[in-house]
């Protein structure tokens, strides 16, 4: 099945230079550091203190809400410490440090369910929350709250997201290629969860292998489909997504469960999969190091809590004229300034730029060209809300649309006056958000 491009949207220079590589599993780290706060929503609270030793898989941070999922230990080993620590977020959260013992010993609570078929639909749902289980293609939103809509929202589809449209990522592409059977095992306990009765796997037309591998696994599957959508960014954007499959637009301030849909991650549903067989929760994900600053840009299995550099260090380590470095994809991922900070579950990826490619430009008044509003798949105007939010006219971009931006990033990358529109959106964004907090 072949669906009809959205309107707007951009082809950035794809640089998937690791497609054609393996996933290399990664031996445990020495030392990991785990924030408590992993997803959106209620940050988790502490069950460990320092000197507590720890085995693999055992939980050490409890829910702080419903909007909220447990953390696990990464690796078995002593608690060092449990202190705020800084993330790639530019933000410090409360974390525990844990020192291997070089055992790697699993908790004794880790057991697999491989009679998933006959549980009932709350019962997967509870497992879904005790996986940890988080959106891993970069929002992090709990897993367990998507697959547990109002009673008045039936689900009819459930859509897995193998699009990957961010430019130099490909962990999702592995994943379809090398564990295919766990990514369909994991839509279809998905689909239990919340009585679907039709399965998507969404997947760009550049990813053939992907295509033609899960083809064969569903083969005997008639409720699933493989749709191959056309290769263009942001095409793996959940409402373009069901606006393609499904023909139904989310409506303003709304959710997919509005238009009875439920769209997931594909390296979420195998890492469920992988939870079902194995009984092993969200302790390890498939991250791409990446870009023309690493020395061997690889597919690495990591243990979370494992620090960027250590992931860097195994792939070689950074070119000399390294200059840039991007967690996540180079269009959404924010850039930091240090490697000694911890992949977290949602964590895709590392890009590393050179001085030539991260070079600054400098921008310039707007020429009124009008790029950025053919570029936005929303329909949105960023010129207008570019400028309203540079001064200070909240209000006025509040009415224009302000809230319904997706931050894709296609307006700034296509603006030749190289207006930085999405940093300007996005702070507006997050000043309409603190004064709603406030009341």
């Amino acid at each position: 099945m072949h669906w009809k491009p959205f309107r707007g949207g951009t082809h950035p220079n794809p640089a998937k230079r690791t497609a054609g590589l393996a996933i290399e599993v990664v031996p445990p780290p020495g030392k990991v550091i785990i924030p408590l706060q992993q997803h959106i929503g209620a940050p988790c609270k502490p069950l460990v203190k320092p000197g507590d030793e720890v085995l693999t898989g055992q939980v050490i941070g409890e829910p702080g809400g419903f909007v909220s999922a447990p953390i696990h230990a990464s690796i078995s080993g002593k608690v060092a410490a449990v202190a705020p620590m800084p993330t790639y977020t530019g933000q410090e959260v409360l974390s525990v440090v844990i020192d291997s013992d070089g055992r790697d010993q699993k908790h004794p609570d880790l057991t697999p369910h491989h009679t998933w078929e006959q549980a009932s639909s709350k019962q997967i749902v509870d497992w879904i929350k005790e996986c940890g289980l988080v959106g891993m293609g970069g929002a992090g939103f709990p897993t367990h709250v998507k697959f547990a809509p109002p009673a008045d929202k039936p689900i009819e589809a459930v859509i897995l997201n193998g699009a990957e449209c961010e430019p130099y990522l490909t962990c999702d592409h592995r994943v379809m290629q090398e564990r295919a059977d766990k990514v369909v095992l994991g839509l279809r306990a998905f689909m239990k969860a919340v009585n679907a009765p039709a399965g998507f796997i969404a997947i760009e037309d550049n990813k053939a292998d992907a295509i033609d591998r899960l083809t064969r696994v569903t083969a005997s599957l008639p409720q699933i489909k493989i749709v191959r959508l056309h290769t263009r960014y942001p095409q793996g954007e959940e409402r373009l997504i069901i606006k393609a499959i499904l023909n139904r637009e989310i409506p303003r301030g709304g959710l997919p469960a509005d238009v009875g849909a439920i769209v997931s991650n594909v390296s979420t549903a195998a890492t469920f999969a992988d939870f079902l067989l194995t009984g092993r929760p969200l302790i390890q994900r498939i991250v791409t190091i990446t870009g023309s600053g690493i020395v061997n840009p690889k597919n690495l299995e990591v243990r979370i809590g494992t620090l960027l550099e250590d992931a860097a260090r195994y792939c070689g380590g950074l070119q000399d004229n390294a200059a840039k470095l991007i967690v996540g994809g180079p269009m959404t991922g924010p850039s930091y300034y240090d490697l000694a900070v911890p992949i977290m579950k949602a964590t895709a990826g590392l890009v590393v730029l050179t001085e030539a490619e991260a070079r600054k430009l400098e921008p310039i008044a707007c020429v009124s060209c009008g790029k950025c509003v053919e570029a936005c798949p929303y329909g949105l105007l960023p010129n207008f809300l570019g400028k309203y939010a540079e001064l200070g006219r909240i209000a006025d971009a509040e009415k224009t649309g302000l809230m319904d931006c997706r931050e894709c990033g296609c307006c700034s990358y296509v603006c030749p006056s190289r207006r930085p529109l999405l940093h300007a959106i996005k702070s507006a964004k997050a000043e309409v958000a603190a004064r709603r907090r406030k009341g």
